[in-house]
């Protein structure tokens, strides 16, 4: 099993949902970046279960622990090596999955590849609890952008059939950036909150869950950045988004609505603003050839409803090879899409000081 990512910074994270912790080493980062834990910490913290009722009620500090790569607050050009202690675990809740495995969730592949060797317990390495050590990463990642005038930012597109506002395609404010960075529900119409907090009640109520999108823009990236024709700019962040556990899809700009129009719908006219080259339309989300064109990078991930519910469901068992039904115990969340927010900003961030 191999998770790492990158060639020129390379992240590799490690441990399961239920073991003594979870980690990430980061290799190829230069020595002398000031980075501001606190920074880091309130990435961690949205993502963090615990604090919402849209969430899992397990809590987690995710408090991490550098053990290298950092002295002080600079980085020493070392691995950066981050470990998170897993301190609220109930394995017990997960026993019965040894034998049948959860529709919708990695046991019954995962058992096939391994040989059954695989750790079950909250969905051990497969957890959305691995993904923790990514937003640690990614935050570090993020610093070092910034540094650059690069900027990240996502917000909940949708939960269920209730709806955000979208990003203006061409002008993202620095404001709106940094209100979406600080916030644990985020949202670009804050208006959207109750109606969507209310889909996802309406899901838990029922023993079920409920999926969604997140738009995430990327700024001040400039053109020319991305290596075709398999190390393009959509392929990399692709490739880092589907590393997070329940995204099905991702589209960049217009994605799949270009299907539906002709080209002098689609096209982006070129045009000089303030002596610079821009578009008047953002149809493309900032690609061209899988390389920037200078405007906002914008793209949508499509986030799964949580295959861990309450409701009985039918499955097989394993051991007598007979068809069963399934009731699953334990603490999941009914609607991931909130704490994923910062996990794709994070993955984004990554794929990004890979290319750059």
């Amino acid at each position: 099993m191999s998770s790492t990512y990158g060639e020129k910074i390379k992240i590799s994270v490690f441990g399961e949902s239920h073991g003594n912790g979870i980690g990430v080493v980061i290799d190829g980062l230069s020595a002398g970046a000031e980075i501001d834990i606190e920074g880091v910490l309130a990435q961690m913290k949205r993502r963090a279960p615990g604090r919402d009722k849209t969430a899992t009620p397990r809590k987690e500090s995710d408090l991490p622990e550098v053990l290298s790569g950092m002295l002080g607050n600079t980085l020493t050009g070392a691995p950066l090596c981050a470990v998170i202690k897993n301190t609220n675990t109930k394995s017990g809740d997960y026993s019965n999955l040894l034998e049948c495995p959860r529709p919708g969730h990695s046991d019954y592949t995962a058992f096939v590849k391994y040989g059954g060797a695989n750790d079950i317990r909250g969905g051990g390495h497969f957890s959305g609890r691995i993904t923790a050590p990514l937003v640690f990463a990614g935050a570090i990642c993020r610093q070092l952008l910034e540094k650059r005038g690069i900027k990240i930012a996502a917000h909940i597109k949708s939960i269920g059939c209730v709806n955000d506002s979208g990003f203006d395609p061409t002008e993202i404010s620095d404001e709106l950036i940094g209100r979406l960075n600080s916030s644990s529900f985020a949202l670009i119409d804050e208006n959207r909150e109750e109606a969507m907090r209310a889909e996802v009640e309406s899901a838990r109520t029922a023993l079920d869950s409920v999926g969604g999108t997140i738009e995430c823009a990327v700024t001040g990236l400039t053109p020319g950045i991305g290596e075709p024709m398999f190390d393009g700019v959509e392929g990399e962040i692709a490739k880092a988004v589907f590393g997070v556990p329940a995204v099905k899809g991702i589209e960049f700009g217009k994605g799949f609505e270009l299907a539906k129009m002709r080209g002098s719908q689609s096209n982006d006219p070129f045009v000089y603003k303030d002596g610079r080259i821009v578009t008047e339309t953002n149809n493309c989300g900032g690609i061209l050839g899988g390389i920037t064109n200078g405007m906002p990078v914008i793209f949508t991930a499509a986030i799964k409803p949580t295959p861990s519910i309450a409701q009985k469901q039918k499955t097989v068992n394993l051991k007598t090879g007979k068809n069963a039904e399934l009731e699953i115990k334990g603490r999941h969340d009914p609607c991931i899409v909130p704490r994923a927010v910062p996990v794709i900003e994070a993955v984004t961030a990554i794929a990004l000081i890979n290319l750059i």
